[in-house]
Formats: C-alpha cells, sequence, structure tokens
C-alpha cells in the first residue's frame, strides 16, 4: 500500500473537478460534486481541515476510483497541492 497525503477538502474537490467532476452546488461548508455518469457525493470543506483517510476511501468508492487512481491525478495537478 502507497503512502497516501493528507488532503484538505479543498484541494480534494480541486482535484476531482480538474478530473472532469463537476459541482452541482454548495450548502455551507457541503460541495456538492457529480462525476459524469451521475454519481453523486459530498465532500466537506472546512478551512484547513483535513479530511480523514475514511472519508477519503468513501468518496474513492462512490467514484469506483483507486488510491492509485487518486494518487495519479495528484500528480497531474500538482499545482493544487
Amino acid at each position: 500500500m502507497t503512502a497516501f497525503p493528507s488532503l484538505t477538502g479543498k484541494k480534494l474537490l480541486s482535484v476531482l473537478i480538474a478530473a472532469g467532476f463537476e459541482l452541482l452546488s454548495v450548502k455551507g461548508s457541503l460541495h456538492f460534486i457529480q462525476y459524469p455518469e451521475g454519481r453523486l457525493t459530498v465532500i466537506p470543506v472546512h478551512f484547513n481541515e483535513t479530511i480523514g483517510l475514511g472519508l477519503i476511501a468513501k468518496i474513492l468508492r462512490d467514484y469506483d476510483l483507486t488510491r492509485e487512481q487518486l494518487q495519479k491525478l495528484l500528480q497531474i495537478c500538482p499545482f493544487l497541492i
């Protein structure tokens, strides 16, 4: 298993939007994003708070992404980190 970086909600949201996900709406600190196939999930964006590994794992499961695929997205978009 590869080492996994800690991510804030803002960084994770930026990477997923750059990868083609669509931001549907924002309600308070909750950002609702959608995959082109229609799957929907919520990303909490709190000031400088990192997202727990359990929540990142759930978001990856929602989109059928692997940790390796997220690592590649993070490498493609290093300016967002």
